[in-house]
């Protein structure tokens, strides 16, 4: 897939704009991913012998994009709070369980049974609160991706027009030789763009 010169295209690449499509059954989906891959190849081999090719692999570089890891780092400052009582919570429910194994024997049974419904009862908490806690992470993670694309995006397009490529492709393609990986050098603009902007 090559990069877009639409600044509002997604990491995706998919259109903002949504449409229903017909449900296609699992052979026809398979037969749909290998004429892209297959499409894919074919464009980048063609293009190979009239044109300078590039290739992006998106997983590392929005990984290590400046602007994404100082995101990155900010979210997890903000969410050490909820790490460190959920950690509470499973050193409570590990006393507990402790307590269970070494009491249960000799505890009255009406005693007995309340602290195991105790156990029950702390172990979903958790289970919910760690769930909850890992979706709203990935969601705004997920946001802050989105919010710099844009200038990811533009970042590329400026590296390929500077460099006098005629087509990047980005991951994911079945193979590209790391001659042709530019990944590391649009991440190296990236970080000497980031460094320009004043701290806040």
């Amino acid at each position: 897939m090559a990069i877009e010169r639409n600044r509002s295209s997604s990491p995706s690449g998919r259109s903002s704009k949504t449409h229903r499509s017909t449900p296609m059954r699992g052979g026809t989906w398979l037969r749909c991913i290998l004429a892209s891959l297959l499409a894919t190849v074919l464009a980048g081999s063609a293009m190979a012998q009239t044109g300078k090719v590039g290739y992006l692999d998106m997983q590392r570089l929005l990984d290590n994009a400046p602007q994404v890891v100082a995101a990155r780092k900010q979210l997890e400052s903000e969410f050490q709070t909820r790490d460190r009582q959920l950690k509470q919570e499973e050193a409570r429910l590990a006393a507990l369980k402790d307590r269970d194994v070494r009491e249960s024997g000799i505890l009255p049974k009406a005693a007995a049974d309340a602290l195991k419904r105790e156990i029950v009862a702390l172990e979903r908490s958790i289970q919910r609160t760690r769930k909850k806690s890992a979706d709203e992470l990935k969601a705004r993670a997920d946001e802050e991706i989105a919010k710099h694309w844009p200038e990811i995006n533009d970042a590329v397009i400026a590296f390929a027009r500077e460099q006098g490529y005629d087509l990047i492709l980005r991951s994911p393609i079945p193979y590209a030789n790391p001659r042709i990986d530019i990944t590391d050098a649009v991440l190296a603009r990236l970080r000497a763009e980031a460094a320009k902007k004043p701290t806040p």
